[in-house]
């Protein structure tokens, strides 16, 4: 216990595996996007009205069902189930 005391008020500099983590993630952060992009604009069809009611109501119930886990972790949490 007396080591996570030490350690608790320092910070350790990112060393070099640390930022060609970093590198790697954003590469593939920016070929996720380029890709997205060229896929987009492959074809110039149009998303209809019932496409685009789809697409809200999947966004805000995964926003929901999201939402809910994370309250339900910090619940248990805080009840002390995870201890």
């Amino acid at each position: 216990m007396g080591n996570d005391n030490e350690s608790a008020g320092k910070h350790q500099a990112l060393g070099v595996g640390g930022w060609i983590a970093i590198a790697a993630m954003g590469v593939l952060l920016g070929l996720a996007i380029w890709f997205a992009f060229w896929g987009w604009n492959l074809t110039d069809a149009a998303v209809d009205e019932s496409g685009r009611i789809a697409l809200v109501l999947g966004a805000v119930f995964s926003m929901l069902v999201g939402g809910g886990l994370m309250a339900l972790v910090f619940w248990s949490n805080r009840k002390g189930y995870d201890r």
